[in-house]
């Protein structure tokens, strides 16, 4: 090996003018020193080899990265799942760059941060968080402009807005637009390069050559992650109105709008809510995942009633538009049910559209979580605007039922009125004519208790007339039906159906007070009936004539019993003796009991 200094040129261990020294003379001499000047720098070797190391290492660490890039490229190719494509890219991501953190930004149709999938951030540290990410600062400029931005300090940048309460520190930054074709759909967020390095030019390249591959990647699974919604909503659509359309109860379709809903949006609990007394109220009708996975549980949320005033459902209830929300913040909405669900993104879909929204499906997921996209929403609108039809229609089937039943039940009431009782009056007339002119007493007697159990079927067939020609909603608001409810709830416990005559214009006669004193007293009978009679049979009379509303229910039991407690009846001659009445409670003239309950119908005299 040759070596060079400043004056001469020999060979390695030859002493000067020595054996083994050829001496090439001052010419060649000058000639190999200009010669050395230009192919060497006029370095120790130490520092030359060591140079030489570096850039082995520099070109071994660019192979790895390459190499790196590839199987990240590879990997997230595979990925047809949108969801987990974008996390797997902010992984690789972080892993090419070997920073701590990294997120990918969603871009929204109105320029604001759709979506945040950050990896790196613990669940606990994102509780912390005082306030998810929106779009401003370094984020927003990223936005504006989509361009690569590399700083070695993000507080340092004048676009820098600052971090929220609870925010892990970060320094370093390097932002990197996703383009898929000429459309920015977002940003890789890298930050906190480890060993407090800097991000250098060859991260830049490769995290940017690895945004390109992204765009590729999440253009292939959005095409299967619409694919794949579609599908979704057909069957879920499918299977609402199947169950409608057979007549399934409209709260049972509602709790199964609420399952499909949060199963379709990946979300931890769903609700529906109910608007009540024109808008004023809403309470919640269905539920799904609030006690756990399953989906079993309600959590004590159902049926829960709260003020519309100033809460989000109330909003969406009047705009008919879909409200989604990073989190669900309790002290902007005043909704009592929200300490029962997630706290994190929510999404509100109207069911049905303006003025005719029927309610308002609410899906909440945990904090922290991927909040709703727009492909989401809009297909979460369209499975709620077909359920919505779903109802409408069952609700006219069901009243066009209702109508036909109404029909049938006044036809039946027509003919008995105008056939059965007229036949039944005119045989009860041609008796009591006949047991005139019949000269043995006993058998005169025979024929008018006959004609008296004729008058008593005219007046339970009337009954019956009146029940079949009155309606469920029209038996709430009358003391007739009010009424024939109550002795026809009676039929369960007593295993047979008691008679029952109204008698005069109770509905009109009967002040509203004594209507009110007159339900409880005729439960407090029946219930008697029920508890001790032990009856085959029951009769009830309420009568308003003369001036009095009577009130006689009678049975065929087995009598009073001798030890009994007296709170029940003394309850009945209390509310007698206030409103000047009388109340009996006795054996009956053919056994059993007979309760007698009677007060003046003119309260005032």
């Amino acid at each position: 090996m040759l070596y060079f200094d400043d004056t001469t040129a020999r060979r390695v261990g030859a002493e000067p003018n020595g054996p083994g020294t050829h001496d090439l003379g001052p010419a060649w001499h000058d000639h190999l020193v200009e010669e050395s000047d230009h192919l060497l720098p006029k370095l120790p070797l130490d520092e030359l080899l060591a140079e030489v190391q570096s850039r082995l290492q520099a070109v071994v660490a660019a192979r790895d990265g390459v190499h790196a890039l590839l199987e990240a490229v590879v990997s997230i190719g595979r990925e047809l799942d949108l969801e987990t494509a974008l996390r797997r890219i902010v992984e690789a991501a972080t892993e090419l760059a070997d920073c701590r953190y990294g997120a990918l930004g969603v871009i929204g149709d109105d320029g604001r941060l759709a979506q945040f999938l950050p990896v790196g951030v613990s669940e606990q540290e994102i509780a912390r968080i005082h306030e998810w990410p929106h779009g401003r600062g370094l984020l927003g400029l990223l936005i504006a402009e989509p361009e690569t931005l590399r700083l070695a300090e993000i507080s340092e940048h004048a676009a820098s807005y600052g971090f929220p309460d609870g925010h892990p520190a970060m320094h370093s930054f390097l932002g990197v637009p996703i383009r898929i074709r000429d459309e920015v759909f977002g940003n890789l967020y890298l930050t906190e390069k480890r060993d407090g390095r800097e991000f250098d030019e060859q991260d830049e390249i490769i995290v940017k050559a690895l945004a390109t591959a992204a765009g590729i990647a999440i253009g292939n699974a959005r095409l299967y992650d619409a694919t794949r919604r579609r599908e979704t909503w057909l069957d879920a659509s499918a299977e609402v109105t199947q169950a409608l359309l057979s007549g399934t109860a409209s709260e049972e379709a509602l709790r199964l709008i609420a399952r499909h809903g949060r199963g379709m949006a990946g979300a931890d609990t769903s609700i529906i809510v109910v608007p009540e007394e024109g808008g004023r109220m809403l309470r919640v009708l269905a539920v799904d995942g609030v006690d756990g996975s399953d989906g079993d549980g309600d959590g004590g949320v159902r049926d829960m009633a709260f003020s519309a005033e100033g809460t989000l459902s109330a909003t969406v209830l009047a705009s008919g538009e879909p409200r989604a929300v990073p989190e669900l913040r309790r002290d902007a909405a005043p909704m009592p049910v929200l300490d029962r669900l997630p706290d994190g993104p929510a999404l509100l879909v109207p069911l049905g559209a303006p003025p005719s929204v029927r309610a308002v499906l609410l899906l909440a997921k945990r904090r922290g979580a991927t909040p709703f996209a727009e492909p989401a929403v809009r297909m979460l609108h369209a499975f709620a605007s077909q359920a919505a039809v779903g109802l409408e229609l069952a609700d006219a089937r069901k009243a066009a039922e209702e109508h036909g039943l109404v029909d049938d039940r006044e036809r039946i009431a027509r003919d008995l009125h105008d056939v059965i009782v007229q036949r039944l009056f005119a045989g009860a007339m041609s008796l009591t004519a006949t047991a005139r002119l019949i000269d043995r007493p006993d058998v005169a007697a025979r024929i008018e208790h006959v004609v008296e159990d004729l008058d008593a079927t005219i007046r339970q067939i009337r009954s019956t007339i009146f029940a079949l020609q009155t309606s469920k909603e029209d038996r709430a608001t009358t003391l007739r039906g009010r009424l024939v409810t109550l002795v026809e709830s009676a039929r369960e416990q007593l295993g047979f159906a008691p008679g029952l005559q109204l008698v005069g214009e109770l509905d009109n006669a009967v002040p509203d007070d004594l209507a009110e004193q007159l339900v409880p007293v005729l439960q407090e009978a029946l219930s008697n009936a029920v508890r001790h009679a032990r009856a085959t049979r029951v009769d009830v009379l309420v009568s308003a004539a003369g001036g009095v509303l009577l009130l006689q229910v009678a049975d065929d039991g087995v009598g009073l019993p001798a030890e009994r407690h007296e709170s029940g009846l003394a309850n009945l001659a209390q509310r007698a003796e206030r409103l000047g009445g009388t109340f009996t409670a006795g054996p009956g003239q053919d056994g059993g009991t007979t309760v007698r309950w009677a007060v003046p119908l003119d309260q005032e005299s």
